[in-house]
């Protein structure tokens, strides 16, 4: 709307439409921000924000490289089998097969596997 309620202040030849354009859009930002107040508070909120604290993202972030670590110790195919069933989310029969082993023989390797992990991961506790 203000573009068109400007648009009679254009001079053609004085200066190109398009930064005229942007000159009128830019002052109505000017304008608009102008006219923002900011809300002071006198004191501290009344409750705790709920939500998981600023450090939240950097104890995830190292949990995920302690993990990483830990699979990355496994044998490969402890790993495979981890990797197939946990993040890959297939059942047990699934992950057999695409390993071309038993489901036994599965189950067998990720028990090592876990206690493979427990044992790697108390360590670098």
């Amino acid at each position: 709307m203000r573009i068109w309620r400007e648009a009679p202040n254009w001079r053609f030849g004085q200066a190109p439409f398009n930064a005229w354009l942007y000159r009128v859009a830019l002052n109505l930002c000017y304008d608009r921000l102008r006219r923002r107040r900011e809300k002071s508070m006198d004191g501290l909120p009344d409750r705790i924000d709920p939500g998981p604290g600023p450090d939240h993202d950097l104890h995830q972030r190292a949990e995920q490289q302690r993990i990483s670590a830990a699979l990355q110790s496994l044998p490969e195919r402890q790993r495979e089998a981890v990797v197939l069933q946990y993040y890959q989310e297939l059942s047990n029969t699934e992950a057999a097969d695409v390993m071309g082993i038993t489901v036994e023989a599965l189950e067998s390797l990720l028990a090592r596997a876990r206690r493979n992990l427990r044992a790697y991961l108390k360590r670098d506790a």
